[in-house]
């Protein structure tokens, strides 16, 4: 079978590799685009889950800046019809009955859409939401036990802002000014790069009753109550929790063959409480071995098999770092274990260990009772360090980008101030190192192992997006799910810990973007390769959202062992049934199945950007004045109608050449041409 290699940074080595390279040209044309709500939309809030997505990844702050009604207008009509004191009773009584139903119809305009098992905490009227970009809007302002909710009916179209309570970082009271009886005002700092601020009366009880559910609803972890995605009951055509099976993903890559077998060692998670029960190892490593390897492993994350490649047997293993310390500790059992891994690759005499860390920060780990594989006990081994930062940088340049972002830009100062975040050095870093271990598998054909420290954040990183680069499948929607749910979920990123899913301490040096770097690693390759995924960019920023909202299970929990614990998959609803339920919306019409074509994006800040559609999503000057996720929809739609016309004419080309045939009875017979044609 001809395979294709496609590159757009190292050289492919060696004459016998016939996978194609493929080489980023520069920046290209977005493949997808994100969607601006619609008017009907915000006009019209029902409990559809596929509605209030839309209405979020577009951006909740809903119609800006558009024409507005006085801001008295409603409420002073429905003030005087009250509480009209005419003495005729017929006069009276037709106001009041009028009233009461504008009443009724401004309560129902006003209430929070809710999904199945949503249930309403507190409801205040008359609050203030000051919004950066149109000032102050007054509305009334819904708590449910997932979202907050504040709807002004007195514009046209009704404003509305949409925030799950799971994006919340912290809520803090402040003192309000300039906004009349609405002196007492609260800020929500998001983290999803937005803030909120809103102004209410000081009444004792209304601002007791808001501040207190707020953040009893927005921390339920620390307030000894459950995450939302245990009530959620929507029900979806498509189980999304059946997309990612470990025993059919490895038999996908050709596994167990006779270099490695499938091991249920782990399956009481007692080697590794942080693994997943099933596992690939060298098929001649005894269970005994494996245990002491484990306790040479930080975590006890032996080096496992995340992919093969399909023809030179070139492994990506991963793990966690080697407990060598001060004095080199020696571990015979791990040295022979990396020695077996290079062994099942009969292509190469050599393993290549990538380090994720700096190589100054390895040191001060070694020094505390971690550190790497010297080369002197691993003669075989090359030790690359990738000089990628901890957690603690990563999480401190996402703060100065959300400085720089949000509410308002320096227009002056726009590249000096990103630049001047690191962020997009970081990103470069991160594909760059995914890019040379691509590189060393397809065209070196040498086995790697990657590891950090714990191998749970950088290492997840550079695994995933090396091979989204090597394999095409995890390219498909269907395929990036599973790359997520193993590389990510069940390899134990700890999500939980992270983001801090529920939890109100805001200032946990625990948390950090891992996730959301990598998915904008995979949106930058999206740009530099517009036709080689499936997924647009909704699809990503679908995943961004959920990933804080804490309406599906997803993303819950630290690993798989805490995952059976708390009986995820039976008691949450997957995100994946919500996407795979409306393919539709989340993909790319200029989607070409690149089938065996290895992918190296180019690695320069050249050649990458900021996301913009979703750091800076929530400022209305900076999204497209034509909704490009709409015009996706369009093409796909016409792509589909081309494609179904193009069979079409295929099958009457081979039913004319059948007829054909047979009216010339005897006569030579000629073969039709079948026709290729992709759209």
């Amino acid at each position: 079978m001809e395979r294709a290699a496609a590159a757009a940074g190292p050289a492919v080595e060696g004459g016998g590799v016939s996978r194609r390279a493929v080489r980023a040209g520069g920046a290209a044309a977005a493949g997808a685009g994100s969607r601006q709500p619609s008017t009907e939309t915000l006009d019209s809030p029902t409990g559809s889950h596929v509605e209030w997505c839309k209405q979020l990844i577009a951006a909740t702050i809903s119609s800006q800046i558009s024409g507005s009604v006085p801001s008295e207008g409603v409420s002073r009509d429905y003030r005087r019809l009250c509480y009209n004191s005419e003495p005729s009773e017929q006069v009276y009584r037709r106001p009041v009955i009028r009233a009461l139903r504008d009443g009724n119809k401004l309560a129902q305009m006003e209430e929070a859409p809710l999904f199945p098992g949503e249930s309403i905490k507190v409801i205040a009227k008359d609050v203030m939401y000051i919004c950066p970009y149109m000032g102050a809007v007054s509305g009334t302002l819904t708590v449910t036990d997932f979202r907050m909710f504040i709807k002004s009916v007195e514009r046209d179209p009704p404003f509305v802002v949409d925030v799950p309570l799971g994006v919340i970082s912290r809520v803090e009271k402040i003192g309000v000014q300039s906004h009349g009886d609405n002196s007492c005002g609260i800020e929500i700092v998001c983290k999803d790069m937005r803030n909120l601020r809103l102004a209410y009366k000081q009444e004792e009880q209304n601002r007791l009753e808001i501040f207190e559910n707020l953040v009893i609803r927005a921390f339920p972890v620390s307030n000894g109550l459950p995450l939302f995605a245990f009530s959620y009951k929507e029900k979806f055509a498509v189980n999304g929790w059946k997309v990612y099976d470990p025993m059919a993903e490895y038999k996908r890559q050709g596994l167990p063959n006779e270099s490695w077998k499938i091991s249920k060692i782990n399956s009481t998670y007692e080697l590794c409480d942080t693994y997943p029960a099933v596992l690939v190892v060298p098929t001649s490593v005894k269970d005994d071995d494996l245990s002491k390897v484990a306790a040479f492993r930080a975590k006890g994350r032996v080096p496992v098999l995340s992919w093969i490649h399909p023809e030179s047997q070139a492994t990506i293993t991963r793990c966690s770092q080697p407990s060598v310390g001060p004095n080199d500790k020696r571990c015979k059992e791990d040295e022979k274990y990396l020695q077996t891994i290079m062994d099942a690759n009969a292509q190469s005499h050599k393993l290549i260990i990538f380090d994720a860390r700096q190589n100054s920060v390895a040191d001060t780990n070694k020094a505390k009772g971690g550190g790497y594989e010297s080369e002197s006990a691993y003669p075989n081994a090359e030790l690359v360090f990738l000089e990628i930062h901890n957690i603690h940088v990563m999480r401190e340049s996402l703060r100065k980008l959300k400085e720089i972002v949000y509410p308002t830009i320096d227009e002056t100062r726009w590249l000096s101030n990103v630049d001047s975040t690191h962020w997009l050095e970081y990103i470069r870093m991160l594909l760059a190192g995914a890019v040379r271990i691509a590189d060393k598998i397809e065209s070196g054909k040498t086995s790697v192992v990657v590891h950090c420290s714990d191998g749970w954040d950088r290492t997840a990183q550079l695994t995933a997006l090396a091979m989204l680069m090597l394999d095409s499948y995890y390219r498909t929607i269907k395929g990036f799910e599973v790359l997520v749910e193993k590389e990510w979920i069940s390899f134990g990123h700890r999500f939980a810990m992270r983001v801090g899913h529920g939890d109100d301490d805001h200032a946990d040096a625990d948390r950090s973007p891992i996730f959301l770097q990598f998915i904008d690693c995979v949106w930058q390759m999206t740009r530099q390769f517009p036709a080689a995924f499936e997924f647009n960019e909704l699809f990503l920023i679908t995943i961004l959202d959920h990933l804080y909202s804490c309406l599906f299970g997803t993303f819950l929990c630290n690993c798989e062992k805490e995952r059976l614990k708390e009986e995820v998959s039976t008691k949450t609803v997957s995100l994946w049934s919500y996407i795979n339920s409306q393919l539709e919306e989340f993909t790319n019409p200029f989607y070409v199945n690149y089938e065996n074509h290895v992918l190296y994006p180019v690695a320069s800040l050249n050649h990458l950007e900021l996301w913009v559609n979703y750091y800076i999503r929530w400022n209305p000057r900076m999204r497209p004045q034509v909704p490009i996720h709409q015009n996706l929809k369009e093409l796909l739609a016409i792509r589909t109608e081309l494609q179904k016309k193009v069979e079409d004419l295929q099958r009457e080309a081979a039913t004319r050449s059948i007829s054909s045939s047979s009216d010339r009875g005897s006569s030579p017979s000629h073969s039709a041409t079948p026709v290729h044609t992709s759209v």
